[in-house]
């Protein structure tokens, strides 16, 4: 359940710029049959079929995203890699080719391979690539092809495995489909109520065209849809397998969209209610409805099903009852004007009846099943933080946010929360109310007060996923663990020498990171380094432009500024290189990176350049301190190379 959740989440993202879309489409289906054709109407409608048309296309990119874990651009390079290659390998034209065929003797269901579904396929396989092998390192032969450069390689392997699966199952699925919506038409009423309900039942698969094939189109000599926009139908039975469409889609979305809306937690109603009114507003307007669907039906699947056996229920109705209305859009406010003249129109008032008893039962039945089964519909989802180590929501962090929040003084206490490499940087509303001894019991290595309502608590390299909790508590998004208050205490005393212990320092020697003169830490403008809150170290005055590796390890930590690096070396040893001092304020100007997280590097390996006038020109110190991260008991002495 909780990977359907995040695979609803992932969907979030295209889904929320759906509602414009369909609006611009709306407006230019609207222009286009009360004024014609018309640089207006043909500049709305191509703005609005932009995103509408190549909606599976964004499934693709958005599930790559939001499924993969520490996403970055490469994730999405492999959902959108997996597309073209699913797409194009079962593209007419390409089935056509590899069956000796011509086009138009292609099986029917390869021209609607371009769907949600596999657009959803697609995404799976990009987020699964990137996740094992963006860290892959090959021989080095093909070290050029290692880590996130592999991904879209694999990925081109692993959709033409699934292109081939789909190349013999998706007609036979498609025409199963299409036979089975044959047999519906002889049912009448019932037919049109079984088609509603498999209808939007099939939309997450994308497999609701081959029932629409049946019903809207000539496949089986219905064409409801072609014979009302035409007037060639039959008065009273034209129009029977759209009508129903009409009341959910304008009234019971939007109802449940409400019930969504009021059960989600009072403070994701603001988020919240961006995609769902939206969204809403959208189906009533114009009928496009996957802005809405989407955003519950892998949240709460169950609820989905609710939701297509009441479409069945309308489509039934309504083609009992003497109502008939057709669209040539989807059954939205605008086609319900534009084909409320049309000859084959048949009491086209009851629709507003209909949808307003559909919008309360929609709204009453999705806010009580919504309820009294706490289904995660948007608004309710979990809210403990992605499941990896690396998340703000992970019970360390978490913890000692709430413990360090606590010990400043409580959220209200915070004016603003930022953090450069290793510390928290805040403005206090009252600084009297810090309490120093509870923030270094949290885990803090120390706490600095520069004057003012400025504090500064350090942290370390993990820094910035306790910051990041730290905003989620303020928000509010998450909630401070019962036992927060002691969080870190047992690892702050495991640090602690007992009374009359003699501690013995290690000497470890190391090659110069960079080119300058060796100066004590004591020389550090900053407290931090140069009483030596973070650890033991020296620090060099650069002549240089360049860090290298001191001695063999692998790249821990890059800052997103580039201003400093952290190597785990091979023995162990965790040791930072903080270029200047308060260079986070440059924003990463006049630095570069050369190496990424996890990579291998040797004695005297290029780690990252930088610009020395840049930083003298920002009024910053050069001096640059050498850290052993945790190492109380080690001395550090540098050799010069």
């Amino acid at each position: 359940m909780k990977y359907l959740q995040k695979l609803g989440k992932s969907l979030m993202l295209p889904v929320a710029v759906l509602p414009v879309a369909a609006i611009l489409s709306g407006i230019g289906y609207w222009i286009l049959n009360t004024a014609g054709e018309n640089f207006v109407q043909a500049f709305f409608t191509a703005a609005g079929g932009a995103l509408l048309d190549n909606l599976p296309l964004l499934f693709a990119l958005g599930v790559a995203i939001g499924m993969a874990s520490k996403p970055d651009g490469t994730a999405a390079l492999a959902g959108l890699v997996s597309w073209l290659v699913v797409t194009r390998l079962l593209s007419p034209e390409t089935v056509a080719t590899l069956q000796g065929i011509a086009v138009e003797d292609v099986n029917i269901g390869f021209g609607r391979i371009e769907n949600a579904f596999v657009g959803i396929i697609c995404g799976l396989i990009g987020a699964y690539c990137y996740d094992k092998f963006k860290d892959v390192k090959l021989p080095s032969a093909l070290s050029f092809f290692s880590g996130k450069r592999s991904v879209a390689i694999v990925t081109t392997g692993a959709s033409l495995v699934v292109a081939l699966v789909l190349y013999f199952v998706w007609p036979v699925l498609f025409g199963g489909l299409v036979s089975f919506g044959e047999w519906m038409v002889g049912l009448g009423p019932v037919g049109a109520g079984l088609y509603g309900f498999f209808n939007r039942l099939l939309i997450p698969l994308g497999l609701h065209h081959a029932l629409n094939a049946v019903f809207w189109f000539d496949v089986a000599g219905i064409n409801d849809l072609g014979n009302f926009l035409n007037g060639t139908g039959t008065a009273g039975v034209t129009g029977q397998y759209m009508t129903g469409y009409f009341p959910i889609m304008m009234f019971g979305l939007p109802g449940a969209a409400l019930a969504m809306y009021l059960t989600a937690k009072t403070h994701r109603r603001k988020v919240t209610a961006g995609i769902l009114l939206s969204g809403a507003f959208a189906s009533f307007f114009v009928g496009v409805t996957e802005p809405l669907e989407f955003a519950f039906m892998f949240l709460a699947p169950a609820l989905y099903v609710v939701h297509a056996i009441f479409t069945g229920i309308s489509m039934f109705i309504m083609a009992l009852l003497p109502v008939r209305m057709g669209f040539g859009f989807s059954g939205g406010f605008i086609d319900l004007m534009l084909g409320w003249v049309n000859p084959l129109a048949q009491n086209p008032w009851a629709i507003f009846l209909a949808g307003a008893v559909w919008f309360v039962i929609y709204f009453v039945a999705f806010y009580f099943i919504i309820k009294r089964f706490d289904l995660k519909t948007p608004g309710r989802e979990d809210e403990e933080v992605e499941v990896d180590e690396t998340s703000t929501g992970s019970s360390k962090f978490l913890s000692q946010a709430a413990a360090i929040l606590k010990g400043l003084g409580g959220k209200d206490n915070v004016l603003e929360l930022d953090n450069c490499a290793t510390r928290l940087r805040m403005e206090i509303a009252d600084v009297s109310k810090v309490d120093d001894a509870a923030i270094r019991r949290a885990g803090a290595a120390g706490i600095m007060k520069p004057g003012g309502k400025s504090v500064q608590v350090i942290y370390g390299l993990e820094v910035q996923f306790v910051k990041d909790a730290m905003e989620d508590l303020i928000a509010g998004r998450v909630e401070a663990p019962v036992a927060a208050a002691d969080a870190g205490a047992a690892a702050a005393d495991a640090g602690s020498v007992s009374p009359g212990s003699v501690a013995t320092k290690t000497v470890l020697t190391l090659r110069q990171p960079l080119a300058g003169r060796v100066v004590p830490l004591s020389e550090v403008p900053d407290a931090t380094f140069s009483e030596g809150i973070m650890g033991p170290g020296v620090a060099v005055e650069p002549t240089g432009d360049t860090v290298w590796a001191p001695a063999d390890g692998t790249v821990a930590h890059i800052f997103p500024t580039s201003h400093a690096v952290a190597l785990k070396l091979n023995d162990g040893t965790e040791l930072l290189v903080h270029v200047g001092v308060d260079t986070v304020e440059m924003k990463g100007a006049g630095f570069e990176t050369l190496v990424a997280v996890g990579d291998e590097v040797v004695e005297g390996s290029p780690l990252l350049r930088f610009d020395l006038a840049a930083i003298r020109a920002a009024g910053h110190p050069t001096v640059t301190p050498v850290i052993v991260l945790g190492g109380t008991d080690v001395e550090l002495k540098l050799r010069e190379v």
